[in-house]
């Protein structure tokens, strides 16, 4: 006797086929460059909206070791000793500018009655370096699912609109490299739309910003242990980004061992490729119910919060 399909079920089975096969299709067009990383973006978020994402179960595991893995390829492209002196240039700005953010959002989530976990999430991934400081600290002050899936709704919002309202304000305001390098690593929250905006602005900026950007993001551990002080968590594990030593080791190399010019410009493209794809999971994320769930408040305090961080890092570097 011959098992009968329901017509329903074999629509769903074309419709998942149809799905893998667009995003497969868009990850061949990352791998062979036919697409910009702001562009990138832009399809996944389309895509997830018209047609959904069939691997969303995966997505977040994949941007988290895609983005890594960038960040440390980028590395080959890097000269240590450039980089050492952007990063000192770059830490009184990110000291004064992550206490500042955590200050002026606390005050914001007050005034908008934010739920306190979530403020706290949205200040941190704002003040340090995004979803990855939001993964961090969510466990230390034991944030519920929805808590977190806020603050990382928010903050990948503003994130895609940083991709390309950055690099225009950046060429209107006749930026230079240095002063753009500088401004999207503190102003810009995840390290994939800080990266993504300076190498669409040149080379000297997407070192500055790399550099910068990494440095600040080893501030998850001290905000950590704040945070567990402050929500009264004694017992909770803080996340250490070991990745950024891997990205110091490929500086280095590319830096002192001649040898690694063999290699260096085909793995910073490898690199480069990786966080096109990295820019389009990351705009799959951003469907319909995404932004149905973050809701007014919290998304008024990051836009709030990112226009302060944004206008005071501008400011500190164009006059001081």
């Amino acid at each position: 006797m011959k098992t009968q399909h329901h017509p329903a079920s074999h629509l769903i089975e074309v419709s998942i086929y149809f799905q893998q096969a667009l995003f497969g299709l868009i990850v061949i067009f990352c791998l062979f460059s036919l697409i910009s990383p702001p562009v990138a973006l832009l399809l996944g978020v389309l895509i997830v909206n018209v047609f959904g994402n069939p691997f969303s179960a995966f997505n977040h595991k994949a941007i988290t070791f895609l983005l890594q893995f960038s960040v440390v390829g980028l590395g080959f492209g890097m000269n240590a000793v450039s980089a050492i002196s952007a990063g000192t240039e770059g830490l009184l700005l990110t000291i004064f500018s992550i206490v500042s953010t955590l200050i002026f959002g606390t005050l914001l989530g007050k005034w908008f009655k934010t739920d306190k976990k979530t403020s706290h999430l949205i200040s941190c991934g704002t003040a340090i370096c995004g979803g990855s400081a939001i993964a961090a600290i969510s466990p230390v002050i034991k944030s519920s699912e929805n808590q977190t899936s806020i603050a990382l709704g928010v903050i990948f919002i503003l994130n895609s609109i940083a991709l390309f309202v950055f690099p225009f304000i950046g060429h209107q305001l006749d930026l230079s490299q240095r002063e753009f390098g500088l401004w999207c690593a503190i102003a810009i929250h995840d390290t994939s739309s800080v990266v993504g905006a300076a190498n669409k602005y040149g080379a000297e900026a997407l070192q500055i910003a790399t550099t910068v950007k990494l440095a600040r993001a080893l501030w998850i551990i001290p905000i950590s242990v704040f945070t567990a002080v402050l929500f009264k968590n004694k017992n909770s594990k803080i996340k250490i980004p070991y990745f950024i030593g891997w990205f110091v080791l490929a500086m280095l190399l590319n830096t002192y061992v001649p040898a690694t010019a063999i290699v260096a410009p085909s793995i910073v493209g490898i690199a480069k490729i990786g966080l096109t794809i990295t820019l389009f999971l990351i705009g799959a994320t951003l469907n319909v119910n995404t932004l149905k769930s973050v809701g007014v408040k919290p998304l008024l305090q990051g836009v709030f919060l990112w226009i302060f961080i944004a206008g005071l890092a501008l400011a500190s570097i164009l006059y001081f």
